[in-house]
């Protein structure tokens, strides 16, 4: 009978473990894309996740519209989750 619980007891033990070492972890960076996702405004310099680096033209609620280079021509849509950093427009001009 003793046994028993002391196996109850590690696996609550490892399943406490796993809780904090995975799961939180993945919803705070779930959280904090969302963030991300939420803060996108048009004219934000973004850096995608394929490492392109261009400036928001147009948002949707799904997909987003980046034009990238001096050149007006190359504008691509893209998925939001595509988007790795955002950068504002008020703190590119300061450089």
């Amino acid at each position: 009978m003793e046994s028993i619980g002391i196996i109850v007891i590690y696996v609550v033990a490892i399943g406490l473990m796993m809780y904090f070492l995975a799961i939180k972890p993945q919803k705070k960076q779930q959280k904090q894309k969302q963030a991300l996702m939420e803060s996108m405004e048009i004219g934000d310099y973004v850096l995608t996740t394929s490492g392109f680096y261009g400036v928001l033209i147009d948002i949707t609620e799904e997909d987003v519209i980046v034009e990238f280079g001096n050149n007006k021509n190359c504008r691509i849509s893209m998925q939001k989750q595509a988007i790795a950093q955002v950068e504002k427009a008020a703190d590119t001009e300061d450089k």
